[in-house]
């Protein structure tokens, strides 16, 4: 974890290289806390346009930013694949803290009626685990879905989580649960 005052967007690449040589978290998941977020989207799972979601579009610009691996090389995302993330703390670009920490692509997930992803954290991220973000199908509609097993993952996420860190993470996938829906539900017109 890196805390910058300015935006980092412009030095991605470099923070890119820097991450791609960092290890993996290590973590057992039963003992991690495990959280199911989900949503139901109202556009049948055969016509979905996943094209953001697999381009790691799915919080709002103003949490987070980031550049993926895959975008950068120019190809899809596969498994090992980095993911540089930019927190914005509070959620506001312009009048925020900069963390900058990573994520490395566990698995791509392709089944006939789930597509996502899963990624697990990278050495100096402030929560340990392996979070999954799925899209499945359901009936008429679809739902997405963050699947988290996860702790704190350093002494100060341990000593503020109860008071930030958690009230931050939640009110962050409630965003980015209505964020992939309301992209998806536009996308159908």
């Amino acid at each position: 974890m890196k805390i910058y005052l300015t935006n980092q967007s412009s030095k991605f690449p470099k923070h890119l290289e820097f991450f791609k040589n960092q290890k993996i978290m290590e973590y057992e998941r039963d003992n991690l806390n495990e959280k199911i977020s989900k949503i139901e989207i109202d556009c049948e799972f055969s016509k979905l346009n996943l094209n953001f979601f697999f381009n790691y579009e799915i919080f709002p610009e103003s949490i987070i930013n980031s550049l993926c691996q895959w975008n950068y090389e120019n190809r899809e995302m596969a498994a090992g694949d980095t993911i540089v993330q930019q927190a914005f703390l509070p959620p506001v670009k312009s009048f925020s803290q900069k963390v900058i920490f990573a994520v490395r692509i566990h698995e791509v997930i392709d089944q006939a009626e789930i597509k996502g992803f899963s990624y697990e954290t990278l050495n100096g991220h402030v929560e340990r685990g392996i979070s999954i973000f799925t899209i499945e199908k359901n009936k008429e509609k679809s739902i997405f879905k963050i699947h988290t097993f996860s702790k704190p993952g350093n002494l100060l996420t341990r000593l503020v989580g109860p008071v930030f860190s958690v009230p931050y993470q939640s009110y962050s996938t409630k965003k980015a649960l209505n964020n992939v829906k309301e992209r998806i539900e536009k996308s159908k017109y």
